[in-house]
Protein backbone atom coordinates (compact mmCIF):
# COMPACT_ATOMS: atom_id res chain seq x y z
CA UNK A 1 0.00 0.00 0.00
CA UNK A 2 1.28 3.55 -0.91
CA UNK A 3 1.91 6.12 1.49
CA UNK A 4 -0.66 8.35 0.26
CA UNK A 5 -3.19 5.27 0.77
CA UNK A 6 -2.26 5.00 4.28
CA UNK A 7 -2.52 8.72 5.11
CA UNK A 8 -5.94 9.02 3.36
CA UNK A 9 -7.56 5.71 4.96
CA UNK A 10 -10.23 6.69 6.52
CA UNK A 11 -12.44 4.90 9.31
CA UNK A 12 -16.06 5.53 10.88
CA UNK A 13 -16.50 4.49 14.25
CA UNK A 14 -20.34 4.18 15.71
CA UNK A 15 -20.82 4.74 19.00
CA UNK A 16 -19.16 7.03 21.92
CA UNK A 17 -18.89 4.23 24.41
CA UNK A 18 -15.67 2.90 25.92
CA UNK A 19 -15.47 0.69 22.96
CA UNK A 20 -15.92 3.14 20.29
CA UNK A 21 -13.91 5.71 22.08
CA UNK A 22 -10.88 2.79 22.92
CA UNK A 23 -11.44 1.56 18.45
CA UNK A 24 -10.91 5.67 17.35
CA UNK A 25 -8.07 6.59 19.81
CA UNK A 26 -6.02 3.30 18.53
CA UNK A 27 -7.26 3.70 14.84
CA UNK A 28 -6.36 7.61 15.42
CA UNK A 29 -3.13 6.70 16.94
CA UNK A 30 -2.25 4.76 13.81
CA UNK A 31 -2.68 7.42 11.35
CA UNK A 32 -6.16 6.55 10.21
CA UNK A 33 -8.83 9.62 9.73
CA UNK A 34 -11.52 8.76 12.24
CA UNK A 35 -15.09 9.91 12.88
CA UNK A 36 -16.64 8.62 15.62
CA UNK A 37 -20.44 9.00 15.73
CA UNK A 38 -22.95 9.05 19.19
CA UNK A 39 -26.46 9.62 19.34
CA UNK A 40 -26.28 11.12 22.82
CA UNK A 41 -25.50 13.89 23.51
CA UNK A 42 -22.25 12.61 25.60
CA UNK A 43 -19.75 10.27 25.13
CA UNK A 44 -19.73 7.48 27.80
CA UNK A 45 -22.53 4.99 27.02
CA UNK A 46 -23.74 3.52 30.29
CA UNK A 47 -20.64 4.80 32.44
CA UNK A 48 -21.84 8.78 32.67
CA UNK A 49 -22.50 11.08 35.33
CA UNK A 50 -25.70 14.12 35.33
CA UNK A 51 -26.47 16.92 37.45
CA UNK A 52 -28.84 16.82 40.00
CA UNK A 53 -29.02 20.26 41.27
CA UNK A 54 -25.70 21.07 42.58
CA UNK A 55 -24.82 17.18 42.52
CA UNK A 56 -22.45 15.58 39.99
CA UNK A 57 -23.99 11.90 40.22
CA UNK A 58 -22.63 8.57 38.27
CA UNK A 59 -25.83 6.72 37.18
CA UNK A 60 -24.40 3.61 38.84
CA UNK A 61 -21.14 2.76 40.78
CA UNK A 62 -18.21 1.57 38.85
CA UNK A 63 -15.54 0.09 39.72
CA UNK A 64 -12.40 -1.48 38.18
CA UNK A 65 -9.52 -4.25 39.79
CA UNK A 66 -5.49 -3.89 38.71
CA UNK A 67 -6.08 -6.51 36.67
CA UNK A 68 -8.06 -4.36 34.21
CA UNK A 69 -4.92 -3.76 32.44
CA UNK A 70 -7.03 -2.02 29.40
CA UNK A 71 -8.77 0.19 31.28
CA UNK A 72 -5.98 1.38 33.09
CA UNK A 73 -4.55 1.90 29.28
CA UNK A 74 -7.41 3.60 28.90
CA UNK A 75 -7.21 5.79 32.19
CA UNK A 76 -3.71 6.44 30.51
CA UNK A 77 -4.33 7.65 27.65
CA UNK A 78 -6.97 10.17 28.24
CA UNK A 79 -4.56 11.52 31.06
CA UNK A 80 -7.00 10.29 33.86
CA UNK A 81 -5.70 7.40 35.56
CA UNK A 82 -4.73 10.16 38.97
CA UNK A 83 -8.33 10.59 39.19
CA UNK A 84 -9.29 6.70 39.37
CA UNK A 85 -6.81 5.55 42.17
CA UNK A 86 -6.20 2.27 43.38
CA UNK A 87 -6.12 0.76 46.42
CA UNK A 88 -2.86 0.09 48.16
CA UNK A 89 -3.70 -3.57 48.79
CA UNK A 90 -7.07 -5.82 48.72
CA UNK A 91 -9.36 -4.56 51.80
CA UNK A 92 -13.21 -5.25 51.55
CA UNK A 93 -15.43 -4.15 54.89
CA UNK A 94 -18.01 -7.03 54.94
CA UNK A 95 -20.89 -6.65 57.40
CA UNK A 96 -23.10 -9.03 58.10
CA UNK A 97 -26.51 -7.79 59.79
CA UNK A 98 -28.22 -11.23 59.84
CA UNK A 99 -26.53 -13.04 62.92
CA UNK A 100 -28.56 -13.32 65.84
CA UNK A 101 -25.72 -12.68 67.86
CA UNK A 102 -26.09 -8.96 66.01
CA UNK A 103 -23.69 -7.79 63.37
CA UNK A 104 -20.46 -8.31 63.04
CA UNK A 105 -18.04 -6.65 60.80
CA UNK A 106 -14.97 -8.56 58.87
CA UNK A 107 -12.63 -8.45 55.89
CA UNK A 108 -11.80 -9.39 52.80
CA UNK A 109 -7.78 -8.75 52.43
CA UNK A 110 -4.53 -9.85 50.82
CA UNK A 111 -0.93 -9.95 51.59
CA UNK A 112 1.97 -9.32 49.40
CA UNK A 113 2.63 -13.21 49.69
CA UNK A 114 2.73 -15.41 46.21
CA UNK A 115 -0.37 -16.46 44.70
CA UNK A 116 -2.14 -18.34 46.60
CA UNK A 117 -0.76 -17.73 49.83
CA UNK A 118 -1.46 -14.05 48.92
CA UNK A 119 -5.25 -14.62 50.15
CA UNK A 120 -4.58 -17.25 52.91
CA UNK A 121 -4.33 -14.69 55.85
CA UNK A 122 -7.25 -12.96 55.07
CA UNK A 123 -9.67 -16.03 54.39
CA UNK A 124 -8.40 -17.22 57.63
CA UNK A 125 -9.04 -14.28 59.22
CA UNK A 126 -12.63 -14.30 57.51
CA UNK A 127 -15.53 -14.34 59.73
CA UNK A 128 -18.00 -14.94 58.39
CA UNK A 129 -17.39 -18.64 57.24
CA UNK A 130 -16.55 -21.13 59.98
CA UNK A 131 -13.35 -23.40 59.35
CA UNK A 132 -14.86 -25.96 57.65
CA UNK A 133 -16.20 -23.70 55.39
CA UNK A 134 -12.94 -21.82 54.75
CA UNK A 135 -11.06 -25.31 54.14
CA UNK A 136 -13.81 -25.95 51.08
CA UNK A 137 -12.73 -22.80 49.54
CA UNK A 138 -9.54 -23.31 49.78
CA UNK A 139 -10.39 -26.61 47.66
CA UNK A 140 -12.38 -25.19 45.16
CA UNK A 141 -9.74 -21.91 44.34
CA UNK A 142 -7.17 -24.85 43.92
CA UNK A 143 -9.84 -26.46 41.04
CA UNK A 144 -10.59 -23.16 39.88
CA UNK A 145 -7.35 -22.20 39.24
CA UNK A 146 -6.75 -25.84 36.81
CA UNK A 147 -9.43 -24.73 34.85
CA UNK A 148 -8.82 -22.77 31.25
CA UNK A 149 -11.94 -20.14 30.74
CA UNK A 150 -11.62 -20.70 27.26
CA UNK A 151 -12.63 -24.31 27.46
CA UNK A 152 -16.40 -24.28 25.00
CA UNK A 153 -17.69 -26.87 27.87
CA UNK A 154 -17.37 -24.45 30.79
CA UNK A 155 -20.34 -22.56 28.75
CA UNK A 156 -22.58 -24.85 29.18
CA UNK A 157 -22.69 -25.59 32.75
CA UNK A 158 -23.48 -22.69 35.47
CA UNK A 159 -21.45 -21.70 38.44
CA UNK A 160 -23.62 -22.72 40.57
CA UNK A 161 -23.35 -25.85 40.28
CA UNK A 162 -19.73 -26.16 39.87
CA UNK A 163 -19.35 -24.92 42.77
CA UNK A 164 -21.88 -27.27 44.65
CA UNK A 165 -20.01 -30.33 43.31
CA UNK A 166 -17.28 -28.66 44.77
CA UNK A 167 -18.75 -28.57 48.67
CA UNK A 168 -19.43 -24.90 48.73
CA UNK A 169 -22.10 -24.37 51.10
CA UNK A 170 -25.14 -22.33 50.07
CA UNK A 171 -23.41 -19.84 52.97
CA UNK A 172 -19.68 -20.08 51.49
CA UNK A 173 -21.43 -18.69 48.43
CA UNK A 174 -23.38 -15.98 50.15
CA UNK A 175 -20.64 -14.66 51.88
CA UNK A 176 -17.60 -15.01 49.62
CA UNK A 177 -18.49 -16.51 45.63
CA UNK A 178 -21.73 -14.18 44.95
CA UNK A 179 -20.43 -11.50 47.28
CA UNK A 180 -17.76 -10.81 44.42
CA UNK A 181 -19.86 -12.77 41.64
CA UNK A 182 -22.82 -10.75 41.64
CA UNK A 183 -20.51 -7.41 41.39
CA UNK A 184 -18.75 -8.75 38.38
CA UNK A 185 -21.09 -10.76 36.44
CA UNK A 186 -24.12 -8.86 37.45
CA UNK A 187 -25.86 -12.49 37.96
CA UNK A 188 -26.14 -14.70 41.15
CA UNK A 189 -24.14 -18.04 40.69
CA UNK A 190 -26.99 -19.78 39.91
CA UNK A 191 -27.53 -17.91 36.39
CA UNK A 192 -23.79 -17.10 35.37
CA UNK A 193 -21.95 -19.10 33.10
CA UNK A 194 -19.29 -21.10 34.51
CA UNK A 195 -16.64 -19.62 31.89
CA UNK A 196 -17.05 -16.30 32.70
CA UNK A 197 -16.81 -17.08 36.32
CA UNK A 198 -13.88 -18.92 36.00
CA UNK A 199 -12.35 -15.98 34.15
CA UNK A 200 -13.36 -13.39 37.28
CA UNK A 201 -12.45 -15.20 39.51
CA UNK A 202 -9.24 -17.15 38.41
CA UNK A 203 -7.46 -13.80 36.81
CA UNK A 204 -8.95 -11.43 39.78
CA UNK A 205 -8.03 -13.91 42.59
CA UNK A 206 -5.24 -16.12 41.42
CA UNK A 207 -3.25 -14.35 38.32
CA UNK A 208 -0.97 -11.98 40.93
CA UNK A 209 -1.21 -11.13 44.75
CA UNK A 210 -2.26 -7.24 43.39
CA UNK A 211 -4.97 -8.55 40.80
CA UNK A 212 -7.91 -7.93 42.47
CA UNK A 213 -6.96 -4.82 44.12
CA UNK A 214 -9.74 -2.50 43.76
CA UNK A 215 -10.28 1.31 42.27
CA UNK A 216 -12.75 3.79 41.59
CA UNK A 217 -13.19 7.63 40.39
CA UNK A 218 -12.86 9.64 42.71
CA UNK A 219 -14.37 12.15 40.16
CA UNK A 220 -17.49 11.95 38.37
CA UNK A 221 -17.44 9.06 35.88
CA UNK A 222 -18.02 12.36 33.07
CA UNK A 223 -15.35 13.76 33.64
CA UNK A 224 -13.45 11.16 32.18
CA UNK A 225 -15.38 9.16 30.01
CA UNK A 226 -17.01 12.29 28.53
CA UNK A 227 -14.45 15.30 29.38
CA UNK A 228 -10.98 14.06 29.48
CA UNK A 229 -11.74 11.42 26.66
CA UNK A 230 -13.16 13.82 24.34
CA UNK A 231 -10.04 15.55 25.10
CA UNK A 232 -7.93 12.82 23.95
CA UNK A 233 -10.12 12.27 20.94
CA UNK A 234 -9.76 15.71 19.74
CA UNK A 235 -5.85 16.02 20.38
CA UNK A 236 -5.09 12.64 18.40
CA UNK A 237 -7.35 14.26 15.43
CA UNK A 238 -11.06 12.47 15.36
CA UNK A 239 -13.46 14.45 14.51
CA UNK A 240 -16.68 13.42 17.08
CA UNK A 241 -19.82 14.32 15.92
CA UNK A 242 -22.92 13.66 18.96
CA UNK A 243 -26.16 13.57 18.93
CA UNK A 244 -26.34 11.89 15.85
CA UNK A 245 -28.21 8.86 14.97
CA UNK A 246 -26.52 6.34 12.42
CA UNK A 247 -29.51 5.33 9.90
CA UNK A 248 -27.73 2.84 7.31
CA UNK A 249 -24.68 1.34 6.22
CA UNK A 250 -24.26 0.02 2.74
CA UNK A 251 -21.70 -0.64 0.08
CA UNK A 252 -20.38 1.71 -2.41
CA UNK A 253 -19.86 0.84 -6.15
CA UNK A 254 -15.99 1.20 -5.18
CA UNK A 255 -16.30 -1.38 -2.31
CA UNK A 256 -16.06 1.68 0.12
CA UNK A 257 -18.74 2.09 2.99
CA UNK A 258 -21.55 4.29 2.89
CA UNK A 259 -22.62 5.51 6.39
CA UNK A 260 -26.05 7.74 6.13
CA UNK A 261 -27.14 9.64 9.21
CA UNK A 262 -29.83 12.15 9.08
CA UNK A 263 -27.55 15.15 8.25
CA UNK A 264 -24.46 13.56 6.29
CA UNK A 265 -23.32 10.87 3.95
CA UNK A 266 -19.94 9.45 5.18
CA UNK A 267 -17.58 7.28 3.25
CA UNK A 268 -15.28 5.48 4.70
CA UNK A 269 -12.84 2.39 4.08
CA UNK A 270 -13.76 1.04 7.67
CA UNK A 271 -16.55 0.68 9.97
CA UNK A 272 -16.81 -0.31 13.40
CA UNK A 273 -20.19 -1.31 14.84
CA UNK A 274 -19.41 -0.02 18.75
CA UNK A 275 -23.17 -0.18 19.94
CA UNK A 276 -25.60 -2.66 21.78
CA UNK A 277 -26.46 -6.20 20.01
CA UNK A 278 -29.44 -4.74 19.23
CA UNK A 279 -28.56 -1.97 17.50
CA UNK A 280 -25.89 -3.61 15.57
CA UNK A 281 -27.91 -6.31 14.66
CA UNK A 282 -30.06 -3.30 12.54
CA UNK A 283 -27.74 -1.78 10.77
CA UNK A 284 -25.42 -4.89 9.87
CA UNK A 285 -25.80 -5.46 5.73
CA UNK A 286 -27.20 -8.97 4.67
CA UNK A 287 -24.43 -11.57 4.76
CA UNK A 288 -22.44 -10.10 7.46
CA UNK A 289 -22.96 -12.57 10.18
CA UNK A 290 -23.56 -16.11 9.48
CA UNK A 291 -26.25 -16.02 12.07
CA UNK A 292 -27.27 -11.96 12.75
CA UNK A 293 -30.47 -13.63 14.97
CA UNK A 294 -27.91 -14.90 17.58
CA UNK A 295 -27.35 -11.23 19.02
CA UNK A 296 -30.99 -11.23 19.71
CA UNK A 297 -30.56 -14.10 21.53
CA UNK A 298 -28.35 -12.15 23.95
CA UNK A 299 -29.74 -11.23 26.88
CA UNK A 300 -29.41 -8.06 29.40
CA UNK A 301 -29.51 -7.79 32.98
CA UNK A 302 -30.00 -4.47 35.03
CA UNK A 303 -28.25 -2.89 37.93
CA UNK A 304 -30.65 -0.72 40.28
CA UNK A 305 -28.79 2.33 41.86
CA UNK A 306 -30.02 3.73 45.22
CA UNK A 307 -28.99 7.37 46.04
CA UNK A 308 -29.44 8.50 49.87
CA UNK A 309 -28.00 11.92 50.83
CA UNK A 310 -28.24 12.74 54.84
CA UNK A 311 -27.93 15.59 56.72
CA UNK A 312 -24.74 14.44 58.59
CA UNK A 313 -21.98 11.76 58.41
CA UNK A 314 -23.26 8.52 58.67
CA UNK A 315 -20.28 6.25 57.06
CA UNK A 316 -16.93 6.32 57.84
CA UNK A 317 -15.11 3.90 55.38
CA UNK A 318 -15.16 4.87 51.66
CA UNK A 319 -17.19 1.98 51.00
CA UNK A 320 -18.64 -1.67 52.26
CA UNK A 321 -20.13 -4.74 51.03
CA UNK A 322 -23.36 -5.99 53.53
CA UNK A 323 -24.53 -9.64 53.95
CA UNK A 324 -27.54 -10.66 55.63
CA UNK A 325 -29.32 -8.04 53.98
CA UNK A 326 -30.95 -6.83 50.03
CA UNK A 327 -28.58 -4.14 49.88
CA UNK A 328 -25.31 -5.12 48.36
CA UNK A 329 -22.87 -2.78 48.10
CA UNK A 330 -22.31 1.04 49.67
CA UNK A 331 -19.97 3.61 48.16
CA UNK A 332 -19.74 6.72 50.19
CA UNK A 333 -20.00 9.20 46.82
CA UNK A 334 -20.14 12.85 48.92
CA UNK A 335 -16.44 14.24 47.69
CA UNK A 336 -16.63 13.16 43.72
CA UNK A 337 -20.20 14.81 43.96
CA UNK A 338 -19.63 17.67 45.02
CA UNK A 339 -21.57 17.56 47.90
CA UNK A 340 -21.39 21.13 49.72
CA UNK A 341 -22.03 21.55 53.55
CA UNK A 342 -22.53 19.31 56.03
CA UNK A 343 -23.82 15.46 54.97
CA UNK A 344 -23.16 12.81 53.45
CA UNK A 345 -24.11 11.46 49.63
CA UNK A 346 -24.02 7.13 50.23
CA UNK A 347 -24.94 5.00 46.48
CA UNK A 348 -26.05 1.46 47.22
CA UNK A 349 -25.15 -0.62 43.88
CA UNK A 350 -27.42 -3.33 43.44
CA UNK A 351 -26.59 -5.83 40.44
CA UNK A 352 -28.49 -8.40 39.45
CA UNK A 353 -31.39 -6.68 40.31
CA UNK A 354 -34.66 -8.08 38.39
CA UNK A 355 -37.21 -8.14 40.99
CA UNK A 356 -36.36 -4.67 41.67
CA UNK A 357 -35.42 -2.68 38.80
CA UNK A 358 -39.08 -1.29 37.91
CA UNK A 359 -40.01 -1.15 41.45
CA UNK A 360 -41.80 2.54 42.37
CA UNK A 361 -39.06 5.05 44.27
CA UNK A 362 -41.57 5.00 46.59
CA UNK A 363 -41.01 1.50 47.27
CA UNK A 364 -37.67 1.23 46.59
CA UNK A 365 -37.26 4.13 49.48
CA UNK A 366 -39.09 2.42 52.12
CA UNK A 367 -37.08 -1.11 51.52
CA UNK A 368 -33.60 0.75 51.36
CA UNK A 369 -33.70 3.16 54.39
CA UNK A 370 -34.19 1.33 56.99
CA UNK A 371 -31.62 -1.30 55.78
CA UNK A 372 -29.45 1.34 55.44
CA UNK A 373 -30.28 2.51 59.07
CA UNK A 374 -29.69 -1.24 60.07
CA UNK A 375 -26.41 -1.24 58.56
CA UNK A 376 -25.45 2.13 59.64
CA UNK A 377 -26.16 3.11 63.41
CA UNK A 378 -25.64 6.72 62.43
CA UNK A 379 -28.28 6.63 59.80
CA UNK A 380 -30.84 6.60 62.64
CA UNK A 381 -32.47 9.64 63.09
CA UNK A 382 -30.47 11.32 60.21
CA UNK A 383 -32.38 13.86 58.27
CA UNK A 384 -33.11 12.96 54.51
CA UNK A 385 -31.97 15.85 52.12
CA UNK A 386 -32.62 13.85 49.04
CA UNK A 387 -33.45 10.06 47.50
CA UNK A 388 -33.76 9.27 44.62
CA UNK A 389 -33.10 6.12 41.96
CA UNK A 390 -31.20 5.49 38.78
CA UNK A 391 -32.41 1.95 36.63
CA UNK A 392 -29.94 0.72 33.92
CA UNK A 393 -32.74 -1.62 32.51
CA UNK A 394 -30.18 -3.32 29.92
CA UNK A 395 -27.00 -2.39 32.02
CA UNK A 396 -24.67 -5.58 31.01
CA UNK A 397 -25.41 -8.42 29.05
CA UNK A 398 -26.44 -11.59 30.54
CA UNK A 399 -23.98 -13.79 31.14
CA UNK A 400 -26.08 -16.97 31.55
CA UNK A 401 -24.79 -20.61 30.28
CA UNK A 402 -24.53 -20.91 27.00
CA UNK A 403 -24.04 -16.84 26.02
CA UNK A 404 -20.47 -17.70 24.99
CA UNK A 405 -21.25 -19.49 21.55
CA UNK A 406 -23.98 -16.09 20.33
CA UNK A 407 -20.76 -13.38 21.08
CA UNK A 408 -19.43 -13.08 18.08
CA UNK A 409 -15.73 -11.96 17.47
CA UNK A 410 -14.74 -8.19 16.04
CA UNK A 411 -14.25 -9.40 12.16
CA UNK A 412 -17.28 -10.11 10.10
CA UNK A 413 -18.12 -11.24 6.67
CA UNK A 414 -18.25 -7.87 5.37
CA UNK A 415 -14.62 -6.56 4.31
CA UNK A 416 -13.45 -3.57 6.22
CA UNK A 417 -16.60 -4.06 9.02
CA UNK A 418 -15.82 -4.85 12.38
CA UNK A 419 -17.44 -4.97 15.88
CA UNK A 420 -16.76 -3.87 18.91
CA UNK A 421 -18.46 -3.57 22.47
CA UNK A 422 -18.55 -5.40 26.00
CA UNK A 423 -20.97 -8.07 24.53
CA UNK A 424 -18.78 -9.35 21.62
CA UNK A 425 -16.14 -12.25 22.06
CA UNK A 426 -13.83 -10.28 24.83
CA UNK A 427 -13.34 -13.65 27.44
CA UNK A 428 -14.66 -11.01 29.77
CA UNK A 429 -18.13 -10.43 31.23
CA UNK A 430 -19.87 -6.74 30.51
CA UNK A 431 -16.98 -4.76 31.92
CA UNK A 432 -15.39 -1.71 31.46
CA UNK A 433 -12.51 -3.96 30.65
CA UNK A 434 -14.12 -5.97 28.49
CA UNK A 435 -15.21 -2.83 26.35
CA UNK A 436 -12.12 -1.69 26.51
CA UNK A 437 -10.18 -4.87 25.12
CA UNK A 438 -13.04 -4.85 22.59
CA UNK A 439 -12.03 -1.83 21.41
CA UNK A 440 -8.73 -3.28 20.91
CA UNK A 441 -9.36 -5.80 18.78
CA UNK A 442 -11.21 -4.02 16.76
CA UNK A 443 -8.74 -1.08 15.92
CA UNK A 444 -6.53 -4.31 15.53
CA UNK A 445 -8.42 -5.79 12.92
CA UNK A 446 -9.26 -2.93 11.20
CA UNK A 447 -5.74 -1.65 11.11
CA UNK A 448 -4.47 -5.56 10.03
CA UNK A 449 -6.97 -5.19 7.04
CA UNK A 450 -5.66 -1.75 6.16
CA UNK A 451 -1.81 -2.82 5.74
CA UNK A 452 -0.96 -0.62 8.65
CA UNK A 453 1.82 -1.57 11.27
CA UNK A 454 0.66 -1.48 14.97
CA UNK A 455 1.41 -2.97 18.19
CA UNK A 456 -0.82 -3.90 20.59
CA UNK A 457 -1.00 -1.54 23.70
CA UNK A 458 -0.56 -4.76 26.18
CA UNK A 459 2.20 -6.39 26.39
CA UNK A 460 0.65 -9.57 27.64
CA UNK A 461 -1.83 -9.57 24.83
CA UNK A 462 0.84 -8.52 22.49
Amino acid sequence: MSDESLRSSRAVVVGGGLAGITTALRLADAGVDVTLLEGRPRLGGLAFSFLRGELSVDNGQHVYLRCCTGYRWFLDRIDGARLAPLQDRLDVPVLDVGRAAGPRLGRLRRTGLPVPLHLAAGLAAYPHLSLAEKASVGRAALALGRLDPADPALDGIDFGTWLGRHGQSPRTIEALWDLVGVATLNATAGNASMALAAMVFKTGLLSEPGAADIGWAAVPLGELHDTLARKALDSAGVRTELRTRVNSLTRTEDGRWAVETDSERIEAETVVLAVPQGETHDLLPEGALHDPDRLLDIGTAPILNVHVVYDRKVLRRPFFAALGSPVQWVFDRTESSGLQGAGQYLAVSQSAAQDEIDLPVAELRRRYLPELERLLPAARGAGIRDFFVTRERTATFAPTPGVGRLRPGTRTRAPGLHLAGAWTATGWPATMEGAVRSGFSAADAALGALGRPHEHPLQEAA
